[in-house]
């Protein structure tokens, strides 16, 4: 199976380039309103504090950029930015019967998933941002990685016997 949301690579751009707008507009405004005008007093804070709070939920959002291929006798997970100078991509393929489990962490709007592999000194454990998948994608890669889990237990049994 596969699943990506490159397509929607241009929407995050969009947001990216709105989040750094918004930021920029609220630090001027905050300038003008502390050193020239002063009409809102205590409330000034807010055109510095709105702004910050919208740039670290976008940055502790994640990644946008998530691909899942899973066709073959490998998977193969890709997780990058849309954003230049945050583009620190995550690239893993290995082979399928390495997949131990997978546990995906939902808190408020940060979602991650956990990969846990069999490697060579022990598990080793590999986090990809999942933020922006849509439920039905969601739903689709949950499927698919327990199809992989399900059909690597079996193997064992049968291994074993």
């Amino acid at each position: 199976m596969r699943l990506r949301n490159t397509d929607k690579a241009g929407y995050f751009r969009f947001l990216s380039l709105l989040v750094i707008i918004i930021f920029i507009l609220g630090i001027a405004a905050f300038l003008l309103e502390y050193f020239i005008y002063d009409y809102l007093g205590s409330m000034q804070y807010l055109l510095i504090t709105i702004p910050v709070v919208t740039v670290l939920i976008f940055y502790f959002k994640g990644r946008q950029i998530f691909e899942y291929d899973s066709e073959g006798e490998a998977l193969h997970f890709k997780n990058s930015n849309v954003v230049l100078f945050l583009n620190k991509s995550l690239n893993d393929e290995f082979p399928k019967y390495k997949l131990l489990a997978y546990d995906i962490v939902n808190i408020f709007i940060v979602k991650r998933l956990y990969i846990t592999i069999n490697g060579k000194k022990g598990n080793i454990i590999l986090k990809y941002d999942i933020s922006y998948l849509t439920r039905k994608e969601l739903n689709d890669l949950k499927m698919s990685l327990s199809k992989v889990i399900r059909n690597n237990k079996e193997q064992k049994r049968e291994d074993i016997s």
